[in-house]
C-alpha cells in the first residue's frame, strides 16, 4: 500500500510539472500578449535561443490531435471553455489545443502507471485501481489545474480593484485624461489585472475604441468588481456624466463590497471548522484525556476478573 500511495503521488507530481512547464511556465504578459505585439509599437525580436523546440512539437501534437478529435464530438462546448481559458489567463490557449493536452495527458498517466507498476510489482487490485486513478487524474487534471488558477487569478482582480479606482480618482481629478490614466494604471500594476490592463491599452493601439477594449477586458475577467468598473464607465460615457464623479461613488462602493465579503468569509469559517474539529482535533483530545482513565478502568476490571 506504501508502495502504491508514493507511485500514485510521484505520477501527479510529474503531471503537475510536465503541465507547468508546457503551459503554465511562461511569462504570462509575454504568452498573453505576444500576438498583439507582433503587430504594435512595443513589437520585439525573438532570438534563436528563446525558441523552445521540444514545447513547440508539443503544442503542434496537440493542436493537431485536439483538432481531429473536437471536430467529431457533439457535445463539445468550446465557447465556455475558451472563457475558462481566458480567465485563468492563458489567451494563446485555444480550446482545441487544450482538449489535444487533456488527451495527451489521459494517454500518458496511465502508460506511466503501468510502466511504474510493472517496475514496482503491484498486485492485480492495486495495479487496477492505480490505472483508474492515473487514467481520471489524467482527463480531470488539466481542468482543475486551469479552474484553479482561474479562481485565484479572479480573486486577485477583485482584490486590486479598489486600489485601481484610487488611482484614477487622483488622476482624473488632476486633470489626466481617462486614456492616460489607464495607461498610467497600467505601468504601477502588477499581476492579473496589470496584465488585463496593458492587454486593453494593445488593444486600442489595434484600433479597438475604448469601449470596445473595456468590454473585451470585462469578457476576459467577468468579476463583480470588474463588471461594475466597465459598466459604470460605459454608462458614464453613454449620458455624459462625469468620470471623476462616477469613480469615487465606485470606490465606495467597491470598499464596501470589499467589507461584506470579509465578513462573509469570517461568517463561514465556524462551518468549515467543524470537520477538522471533530474528526481531527476532537479524536485527539478524547485520547489524551480519556486515554488513561478507560486503561486504569480496564485495568482495574482485569484485576478484578
Amino acid at each position: 500500500m506504501l508502495l502504491l500511495l508514493l507511485g500514485l503521488v510521484f505520477t501527479a507530481v510529474s503531471v503537475g510539472l510536465l503541465a507547468r512547464l508546457l503551459v503554465l511556465d511562461r511569462p504570462l504578459p509575454g504568452r498573453a500578449l505576444r500576438q498583439i505585439e507582433a503587430y504594435s509599437y512595443e513589437a520585439k525580436v525573438v532570438s534563436a535561443t528563446d525558441s523552445r523546440p521540444l514545447t513547440g512539437r508539443v503544442d503542434s501534437l496537440a493542436a493537431m490531435v485536439g483538432e481531429f478529435v473536437t471536430s467529431r464530438m457533439k457535445s463539445f462546448h468550446e465557447d465556455s471553455l475558451r472563457k475558462e481559458l481566458q480567465a485563468a489567463g492563458l489567451y494563446t490557449m485555444t480550446a482545441r489545443k487544450f482538449m489535444g493536452y487533456r488527451l495527451l495527458s489521459t494517454m500518458a498517466l496511465p502508460a506511466l502507471w503501468l510502466w511504474l507498476g510493472s517496475a514496482m510489482g503491484a498486485g492485480p487490485l492495486r495495479f487496477a485501481g492505480g490505472f483508474l486513478f492515473a487514467l481520471a487524474f489524467g482527463w480531470q487534471g488539466p481542468m482543475i489545474i486551469v479552474r484553479r488558477r482561474s479562481r485565484k487569478r479572479l480573486d486577485d482582480i477583485d482584490a486590486e480593484m479598489p486600489e485601481l479606482i484610487d488611482l484614477l480618482v487622483t488622476t482624473v481629478e488632476a486633470g489626466v485624461a481617462f486614456s492616460g490614466s489607464l495607461r498610467l494604471a497600467a505601468t504601477r500594476f502588477h499581476g492579473a489585472l496589470g496584465d488585463e490592463l496593458r492587454l486593453a491599452i494593445q488593444e486600442q493601439e489595434m484600433g479597438l475604441s475604448a469601449n470596445e477594449a473595456l468590454t473585451n477586458m470585462l469578457a476576459r475577467a467577468d468579476t463583480a468588481a470588474m463588471r461594475s468598473f466597465v459598466r459604470s464607465i460605459l454608462q458614464g460615457e453613454t449620458l455624459g456624466v462625469s468620470i471623476g464623479k462616477i469613480m469615487r461613488d465606485l470606490a465606495i462602493e467597491m470598499r464596501k463590497r470589499r467589507r461584506q465579503l470579509a465578513e462573509e468569509r469570517v461568517q463561514k469559517a465556524p462551518t468549515k471548522m467543524i470537520f477538522p474539529l471533530v474528526f481531527l482535533i476532537f479524536p485527539g483530545m478524547f485520547v489524551v484525556l480519556l486515554g488513561p482513565a478507560a486503561l486504569q478502568i480496564l485495568g482495574t476490571m482485569g484485576g478484578g476478573g
